[in-house]
């Protein structure tokens, strides 16, 4: 995982809620994950990440805060640290 994914990655974790993640950008930090996308007839982003799945509406500009705190959620669930990938 590079920088950039690392630090969106940390992004995701931070307080107070970040609502300027690039979506484009958090869906390559699943892929680096090792997560399989599928997107979705709904304009949604299916993730499976290590047996979990969950699905996302990301959006085009930015993420919204509300998906954020999905998004950590499903990550915790899933088993990520953001810990285990320093900036």
């Amino acid at each position: 995982m590079n920088h950039r994914h690392r630090k969106v990655l940390h992004a995701v974790f931070a307080h107070p809620l970040n609502h300027n993640i690039d979506p484009t950008l958090l869906r390559h930090v699943f892929e680096e994950l090792g997560a399989d996308l599928r997107e979705t007839g709904a304009g949604s982003t299916q993730v499976t990440l290590n047996g979990k799945v969950r699905a996302f509406h990301l959006g085009q500009h930015s993420v919204p805060g509300e998906v954020v705190m999905q998004v950590r959620h499903f990550l915790k669930e899933a088993g990520v640290d953001p810990a285990a990938y320093p900036v």
